[in-house]
Formats: C-alpha cells, sequence, structure tokens
C-alpha cells in the first residue's frame, strides 16, 4: 500500500501560500469518527502516491508516525497550471463498504473502428461502484474489441468487475459506442462548433485567473 507522510498544519488562511513555495501541500484529513484535521504533506511525495493510487486505492497516511488507512478523496488544482493546490483524504473503515467513482481505461481494438471508419464514442468515463476499502480497484478495463458492428454498444451490465465489488447505477447505461463515419458536412460543422469553443475559453482565461487567486483553504469550510 502506498504511504505519505503529513504533519499537523498550525497555521492556516495565506499560510498555505508559503507552503507551496517551500515544496509543502496543505491537506486536512476527516472521516471515520476522526476530527477534521489541518496538515502538511511534501508536494512531491505527494504527485507520487496520487500517480500510483489515484482517488480509489487505499493510501497509507502516516501523521507523526501513527498510521491511518485513507482514500485521497478530493485533489483542488490550480485552473491554470493543473497543480495540485489542496488534498482531503478521508479516513475508511476497513469493515465497512463504500462507493468511489473509478475510472474507465478502454483497451482493445474495435472493428467497426478499424475496419468501418467507425467512430469511438466514449459516453462515461468512470463508474460508480460499491466495495470494501481494500477491494477498491484502482482502474476498470473495459474490451472495446466487441464493438464489431455500428449497432454494437457495451452497457455497465457487460463489465466484469472484480470480487466483492458491485456496479452503482442503470445496468442498461451505455458506456462505449461506435458512430458511422461523419460526412464532410458534418465535419465542417463541427469543426465551427469547436471554433466557437475555443473562443469562449479564451473569453473566460481572466475569470479562471481571478478565480484562482481567490481560492482559500477547503479545510476552513469543513471545520466551521
Amino acid at each position: 500500500m502506498p504511504e505519505i507522510s503529513a504533519k499537523p498544519r498550525l497555521e492556516l488562511g495565506h499560510k498555505a501560500k508559503s507552503l507551496r513555495k517551500e515544496g509543502f501541500l496543505p491537506a486536512i484529513l476527516y472521516g471515520a469518527g476522526i476530527p477534521a484535521t489541518p496538515l502538511t504533506v511534501p508536494a512531491r511525495e505527494f504527485q507520487r502516491v496520487l500517480h500510483e493510487a489515484g482517488e480509489t486505492s487505499l493510501v497509507t497516511l502516516s501523521i507523526e508516525g501513527k498510521p491511518h488507512n485513507v482514500l485521497i478523496h478530493d485533489v483542488a488544482k490550480d485552473p491554470m497550471t493543473l497543480a495540485p493546490i489542496h488534498a482531503d483524504f478521508y479516513a475508511v473503515r476497513m469493515d465497512k463498504p463504500i462507493e468511489a467513482k473509478v475510472p474507465l481505461t478502454f483497451s482493445g481494438e474495435s472493428p467497426a473502428v478499424k475496419n468501418e471508419s467507425g467512430i469511438l464514442v466514449k459516453v462515461l468515463h468512470e463508474l460508480e461502484v460499491k466495495a470494501l476499502p481494500k477491494d477498491l480497484p484502482h482502474e476498470i478495463v473495459i474490451d472495446i474489441s466487441r464493438l464489431e458492428k455500428f449497432e454494437d454498444k457495451i452497457y455497465i451490465k457487460d463489465v466484469t468487475l472484480p470480487a466483492g465489488v458491485t456496479a452503482h447505477g442503470d445496468a442498461d447505461e451505455v458506456i462505449a459506442l461506435v458512430e458511422p463515419p461523419r460526412s464532410e458536412a458534418e465535419i465542417e460543422e463541427l469543426t465551427k462548433a469547436e471554433q466557437g469553443e475555443a473562443v469562449a475559453e479564451v473569453k473566460t482565461e481572466r475569470e479562471a485567473k481571478s478565480e484562482a487567486k481567490a481560492i482559500e483553504e477547503p479545510e476552513e469550510e469543513k471545520a466551521a
């Protein structure tokens, strides 16, 4: 199980910026009967553990030598750089099932895409499941080789889950399908729509920068 060290954080508010400059990440621990506890964790160590465990695998959070079984429950990121600026650690009970959203990974090759020039449409990118913390998968692999024709679809009910893991949601909800190739007129219309979205993103860039400056400590709201 990946492990990350942490220390209690006594100084809140604007001190968070100084922590980040020194290579530390503000964080908070809560859940399983634990009061909200502000922490600091080494930023590089956190990035390594996040890459290895994601937000659905158990992590050992060691606070001054005391271990806690946790999930990386939420990661706030800078809107511009996407670098983590705050993390939530959720302490879990090992004997109690929890719900989590597990990312989907698509593998294989669809004959409808390869042979018919179809367009793969990934309707879902994560699947909500329920399991004991130890049984939560890091990812769920979806084999798209079964998409042989345009009318073929992969549903939630088609997914083979690990032992002890059950899926939430409508069993008949579509995960992936293949659409027929688009005509030149459709491609032109889609291109215009994408250009319009790009213009809208440029217009909101300043707003994103303002939001980044206005971000306050999430743990202060939880503690309140």
